[in-house]
């Protein structure tokens, strides 16, 4: 039965009141008759806007508070091409993963599944993964995200042309088909990476290492999750683990967390790994420093390796670096010693800024501005019919419908932003809907992600992807080529949604198509 978004002005929003805000921000209000869970990004969060660009779109609070100049000058550096010498895009080098940020992020979106690792290949989303398979830990002598692309006569961490991506077919103990008879195909990746692709010694034995993939998730919304209270997701730990559901230990155990993110009061919130915190010293924040390599006021050193000194000292050792050095950079103090040098170079935390701070805030005021598209078709009877077997089926017990975000006093564990800073937009006391209880779970799919635990992905606008994006893929490395691709991978024997997986089995087709249909929906 349809309901009414029945939300009064004055109740939604006293935005005065906000910590460091002056200036109210005026309520939008919602059309009469329209479905609460329309508003996907909440009323100060979603555009109606469902072509090519949907992912694309500023936020209500962003043009409210007349920070759209901002958001377009933090748009070029996410679209445009780095370079290393002109200004304002600067950055690369020595070592770079992409060139741009929009090469990992298509239309604003997931990555898309590819057949070989080339990091100039359009809508190569594909981050490696190098780890220990023992420990799960990663390979100290390549970053966390390795670098496949150099500056010369710098060389990469990892030759991506020595990198193989094999699709290789998978069979479930269904046969790969439902008791109805329709049949569904499932596909993984393996990644191969020979021992001489590495550039600089290993620090694992090679044949203790493994390597997989993750692809980019859409970026959109992130400033929504980062407004969700800090006591609401650990209340949605509890939750959780009072109903008997398995956590990761490493971050929450015995009633509480296990861990915080750095030297923060703030639970992890952001990557599959749960490796981030607040936003803004996470995902954007993060990727155009350690991606394209921009150094900032407060990045002034190079993303190399996690032990930096491993690659600084390969490099400095290296007799062709050597000899192009200083026609590399020119205006390096030059000790007379070039293996001296370079590794002072490599190893330097006090490189000049490449992004101003006034470029910094646009790009943050961009990121954290934008977005989330607005469900489609609610009113549809199939898919309501499919939103209904969808909570049937258990799998909101991951993908949680709806969060309300709290003030937004959002903090900044690097300081260049604080908690009364009004040079960002903010988007108290919404409800959003993004689909999920940004908790990890277990899938147990094979060639699986590192560790095991993946943080559920939120579900919100991914039925735009193929308009928006180029392709449908999904799941943390693209083994999904559609949405029953994707759940049936959520039904391997102890995965933590197997029974959702064994209910969806049973319905007939139209209830299955019912459901897809409703997922693309949202």
């Amino acid at each position: 039965m349809k309901k009414t978004f029945l939300i009064i002005a004055v109740a939604m929003l006293t935005l005065a009141a906000c910590k460091g805000e002056d200036t109210p921000v005026t309520p939008v209000t919602p059309a009469e008759g329209v479905e609460e869970e329309t508003y996907a990004g909440g009323l100060l969060g979603t555009t109606f806007n469902q072509s090519a660009s949907a992912f694309k779109d500023p936020t209500p609070a962003v043009e409210q508070a007349g920070m759209v100049n901002a958001f377009k000058y933090g748009e070029f550096f996410f679209e445009h091409t780095m370079t290393q010498n002109n200004p304002p895009f600067m950055g690369l080098g020595p070592l770079y993963v992409r060139s741009s940020c929009e090469a990992c992020h298509p239309g604003y979106g997931h990555g898309r599944r590819m057949e070989r690792y080339r990091a100039d290949d359009w809508a190569n989303g594909y981050l490696l993964v190098v780890f220990n398979k023992n420990t799960n830990a990663y390979e100290t002598s390549v970053a966390g995200m390795p670098q496949t692309k150099a500056v010369p006569p710098f060389k990469p961490s990892i030759d991506e042309e020595k990198i193989s991506i094999a699709w290789l077919g998978y069979v479930d103990e269904w046969s790969n088909r439902f008791p109805d008879g329709e049949t569904y195909d499932l596909i993984y990746p393996e990644v191969t990476i020979p021992e001489d692709a590495f550039y600089a010694p290993l620090a694992t034995p090679y044949g203790e290492l493994a390597f997989r993939l993750e692809s980019t998730i859409g970026i959109y919304g992130t400033g929504l999750l980062d407004a969700i209270p800090d006591d609401s997701l650990k209340a949605q730990y509890q939750k959780e683990e009072a109903a008997g559901a398995q956590l990761n230990p490493a971050i929450w155990a015995g009633g509480d967390w296990a861990s915080l993110y750095g030297n923060t009061t703030h639970p992890k919130r952001f990557t599959y790994a749960l490796s981030r915190g607040p936003l803004q010293d996470a995902a954007g924040a993060n990727a155009i420093w350690n991606i394209p390599n921009v150094t900032r006021s407060d990045r002034r050193s190079h993303y190399l390796s996690l032990n930096k000194s491993i690659y600084a000292t390969a490099a400095s050792q290296d007799p062709e670096v050597q000899a192009e050095f200083y026609n590399y950079f020119p205006q390096w103090n030059k000790s007379g010693d070039p293996q001296t040098d370079i590794y002072n170079y490599l190893m330097c935390d006090t490189l000049p800024a490449e992004m101003t701070d006034k470029d910094y805030v646009d790009f943050m005021v961009w990121h954290r501005g934008l977005a989330v598209p607005a469900a489609r078709n609610l009113g549809d009877s199939t898919i309501q019919r499919g939103r209904k077997l969808f909570r049937e089926l258990g799998c909101t017990a991951c993908h949680r419908p709806s969060w309300t975000t709290g003030a937004d006093n959002f903090t900044d564990p690097n300081g260049f932003f604080n908690d009364a800073d009004a040079r960002l937009p903010r988007y108290p006391y919404q409800k959003i809907w993004p689909y999920t209880d940004m908790v990890q779970h277990r899938l147990m799919m094979v060639n699986d992600i590192r560790t095991g635990w993946c943080r559920t992905t939120p579900l919100w606008g991914r039925g735009l992807s193929p308009i928006c994006s180029g392709h449908a893929d999904r799941l943390h490395d693209c083994r999904a080529r559609n949405v029953i691709e994707a759940i049936m991978w959520h039904g391997c024997p102890g995965s933590d949604a197997r029974w959702t997986v064994e209910k969806f089995r049973k319905l007939s087709k139209a209830d299955r198509d019912a459901v897809v249909k409703f997922i693309n929906a949202i």
